[in-house]
């Protein structure tokens, strides 16, 4: 900061003197009037600006303070002559003496005393913004001025539009405690008290605008955006409270570039080879329109389409922007409020090359809006003199357009701010209000720290044009913007649509307001352009986040089986509860099929093969009822055959139990009424087996074994037998009875729903004991099986043990092995098949010779004693 104090100021060791001499020339001010008290301004009334040449080695030589720093007034690219000249800054300083000479005339402002001001060009670069201050800081007279032994002659600063020459500025004014008001320095940068104690605005905070943005992207879903910023501390804190912003959402950054402060061809296409190779298609640009202009030119040569531009506050209403590049149609971002500023248009209207001579600024103006100099001395003599019927050139007609002034009513505002303050420090009466603790002025010698803006616009708010003005602790603006979109009508004039409102005063997700159907996206499109690195995936499917790529950068997975997502862009997949399962597209959980043996095909097929070998049985116990006088009939207990066909038919029956939805009831009954009818049903068998056997056996000299196995003795053969069985399943049904399971774990997605045994050792205990009388009476009926005889029925009962035993042992490994209701079709069809082996073993012959051969049913036949 020395090198400040040394241009403004030049005093000597001995401090004698009260004069200050300045280090140099000063241009002269591009306005100025005299007053009783005086403001200062800086515009950016041109783009760029020419600086001395230093190599940063050596000391700069003297002189080169001395040389002069120049604006551009006009660049050439591509030999196309390019105006940098700006109207519409150029505007904003016309606001400001406007302004001023309102407040001159007004009765109830300043009674009695006249505002004077002193406007400056900074040309948009920091440098010449200092040099403009330090201009402004030495007052009129160039030569000498007492300003080290009285009162400043500025009593304020309104300036600047850029963040970084705001900074300069303040920086510059803040030893000497000059109040400064930005009408458009927007960084957050500048809201830090601490180094910035007398710098304040009439404008939110980039904080804010990033909030603004940040929802605005979550809002259409561009989670894939590209960012471009100025090389200043405008962009740079923007960018990083952008990032702030989208820190915690699913938004990403795909490249941030910054266009460079030394503009170079090389560096821009840099970055625009970068834009040009990224998926994407939302970019959001933090820029003020002087930096954008040249790097939007060589945008233009490189056939990039498809970008869908969000404007920051600097430039979204920039129409030189939007009348040079048509590709910008369809641009959307936030500017600053808009107000009314009453007579502005007419006012602009008197500005002319007539009542301003000698003002090279009007005439540069006049040269920006007509393409044609206004006087034959004027240095750009390529341009043809005006003949009085130019018209308005197309990228500078909004010049002219003071339907709702923005950066200029933000002017307006500034300025009547400072007239406020200096009349209530006028009229102050020390102890009242916000003047509690401040000293009223001497209007002799009014100094700029007692323009108490802080106080001021902290305490109070004022009423401009209509609107009150209010400002927060930090000295900024209270939040509020536009939604502007760029829309280009039928005639080919752009406009600046308002399509919504941000306002930052309202509760947490209700600040921005946005008429969607109104906007006209680029490419005069009304379908939400799309940005996204990866398309979002569907309900069914989460996302997985690609190794070494940002989190918006991801691949859609199918969710496993029995999982779900019912979100889109679902992070991970939800287990269904265990009684539910994933529907086909995996995006809900839907009850799981429940699966036991019904009257499915299956069912129906097992129902009707039962149903036929109980008819079948049914119908041989009518057969041997209607010939049970015949021998073969009578032969070898005939109560016994009747007994064996009544369990068969109880055997087939029992497995329509098997069939249907398990019950706790029909779990019991299956079981039981299996082990009870087939323990019946082979009790007889062994009955019968010991009575053939014992018959044969009794024709021995000697044998008497026939009176031990009596009627009576069979019968009670028979119910002992089967008694145990009896115990056996009362046991079983006190002590674990079977009961309906419900089995999620055999098969994920079903449940299937069968009877649990209950306890496995009754379970197989009773397969046991059934097995154990199979077993004997194979082993008796095999000993039988060469007695002499016709019909020697210990053959077919052997065959048909054989049968009964071979379906039973298969019945072990099909059962434990099969799912689901395969498990009790695999019993059922065991019962079936062991059934209809004992009926077919057992009577079909004994059938064939009552029905085909009733010639065999002799006793002489079947005692083999027959006379051929």
């Amino acid at each position: 900061m020395i090198h400040i104090f040394v241009s403004v100021f030049h005093l000597s060791s001995a401090a004698v003197t009260s004069s200050c001499n300045p280090q140099g020339d000063f241009n002269l001010p591009v306005f100025m009037t005299s007053g009783d008290f005086t403001i200062g301004g800086i515009f950016p009334l041109h783009y760029r600006v020419e600086l001395p040449p230093t190599d940063y080695i050596k000391r700069p030589l003297a002189n080169n303070y001395k040389k002069p720093i120049h604006c551009f007034t006009r660049m050439y690219f591509h030999n196309i002559i390019v105006c940098r000249f700006d109207p519409r800054a150029f505007r904003w300083a016309l606001t400001m003496t406007l302004a001023v000479e309102e407040i001159n005339n007004r009765k109830d402002l300043l009674p009695n005393h006249n505002l004077a001001y002193s406007i400056f060009d900074s040309c948009a670069t920091p440098v010449t913004a200092q040099k403009a201050v330090l201009a402004v800081l030495n007052g009129q007279d160039v030569v000498q001025s007492f300003i080290c032994s009285g009162a400043s002659p500025l009593l304020g600063l309104i300036g600047e539009s850029g963040s970084s020459q705001s900074i300069v500025v303040s920086r510059t004014l803040e030893p000497f405690r000059i109040p400064m008001i930005s009408y458009f320095s927007t960084c957050s940068c500048l809201s830090d008290r601490k180094q910035f104690p007398t710098f304040f605005r009439v404008v939110p905070s980039d904080d804010y605008q990033v909030k603004a943005i940040a929802q605005l992207l979550k809002r259409f879903g561009w989670t894939w955006i590209g960012v471009v910023t100025e090389d200043h501390d405008y962009g740079r804190f923007a960018l990083q409270g952008l990032k702030r912003e989208i820190e915690n959402t699913n938004i990403c950054l795909a490249y941030h570039e910054m266009i460079p402060k030394d503009y170079t061809q090389e560096q821009v296409m840099r970055i625009l080879k970068v834009m040009k190779e990224s998926t994407a298609k939302v970019v959001v640009v933090f820029s003020g329109e002087g930096e954008f202009y040249p790097f939007l030119r060589e945008f233009v040569t490189q056939n990039i389409t498809g970008i869908q531009w969000i404007a920051s506050e600097a430039w979204v209403t920039a129409s030189i922007l939007a009348e040079t590049y048509p590709f910008l149609d369809g641009t959307i971002g936030f500017a600053i409020r808009q107000g009314h500023i009453p007579g502005f248009q007419d006012y602009l209207k008197t500005v002319t090359p007539d009542r301003y001579p000698s003002n090279p600024q009007v005439q540069e103006l006049w040269e920006a809006l007509y393409g044609c100099s206004p006087s034959t001395s004027s240095l750009n003599s390529h341009l043809p003199s005006c003949t009085g019927k130019e018209l308005l050139r197309k990228e500078h007609s909004a010049y002219m357009n003071t339907s709702s002034p923005r950066v200029a009513y933000h002017v307006y505002k500034v300025v009547y701010a400072f007239a406020h303050s200096l009349h209530n420090l006028i009229h102050c009466k020390p102890g009242n209000g916000p003047f509690e603790n401040v000293s009223c002025a001497n209007l002799n010698n009014v100094f700029p720290w007692q323009v108490k803006l802080q106080h001021y616009l902290q305490e109070i708010s004022f009423s401009v044009s209509g609107e009150e003005v209010n400002f927060d602790v930090k000295g900024d603006s209270i939040p509020s913007y536009d939604l502007i979109n760029w829309q280009r009508h039928a005639s080919g004039d752009i406009q600046f649509v308002k399509v919504g409102l941000y306002d930052g005063a309202q509760q947490t997700g209700s600040e921005l307001v946005i008429e969607e159907q109104a906007i006209m996206w680029s490419n005069q499109q009304k379908k939400v352009p799309m940005s996204v690195c990866s398309n979002s995936c569907t309900p069914g499917f989460r996302k997985a986040v690609r190794r070494g790529q940002p989190l918006c950068c991801f691949d859609c997975v199918p969710c496993d089986i029995g999982k779900i997502s019912n979100q889109t862009d679902s992070i991970d997949c939800l287990s269904c509860p265990e009684d539910y399962w994933s529907n086909v597209n995996g995006t809900i959980c839907v009850p799981k099929a429940v699966e036991f043996l019904s009257h499915d095909a299956m069912g129906i097929t097992l129902t009707v093969i039962a149903v036929v070998g109980a008819f079948l049985t049914v119908t041989v116990l009518v057969i041997f009822l209607y010939n049970r006088g015949t021998p073969i009939v009578r032969v070898n207990n005939s109560e016994l055959s009747f007994f064996i066909l009544l369990s068969l038919t109880l055997c087939f029956l029992c497995a329509l139990v098997f069939i249907g939805e398990p019950t706790s009831w029909s779990c019991m009954l299956r079981h039981t009424a299996f082990s009870i009818t087939f323990s019946l049903c082979i009790s007889c068998i062994l009955g019968k087996t010991l009575v053939v056997l014992a018959a044969f056996t009794a024709t021995r000299p000697g044998s008497n074994i026939m009176k031990w196995l009596g009627p009576t003795q069979q019968r009670i053969i028979i119910f002992c037998c089967t008694l145990v069985q009896v115990v056996i399943c009362t046991a079983w049904l006190t002590i674990s009875p079977p009961f309906p399971y419900r089995n999620t774990k055999y098969q994920q997605s079903k449940i299937i729903l069968d009877c649990s045994v209950g306890s496995d050792l009754a379970f197989w205990c009773v397969l046991g004991y059934i097995g154990l009388l199979a077993c004997v009476c194979f082993f008796l009926a095999f000993l039988a099986r060469k007695l002499p005889g016709n019909f020697n029925e210990a053959k077919y009962i052997t065959f048909s043990m054989l049968i009964f035993c071979a379906v039973w042992l298969a019945f072990v490994p099909a059962y434990v092995s099969s799912p689901g209701k395969f498990t009790t079709a695999v019993e059922i069809f065991a019962i079936l098949a062991s059934s209809f082996g004992l009926l077919f073993c057992l009577f079909t012959p004994k059938c064939y010779i009552i029905l085909l051969k009733p010639e065999k049913n002799t006793k002489q036949h079947l005692m083999g004693k027959v006379t051929k």
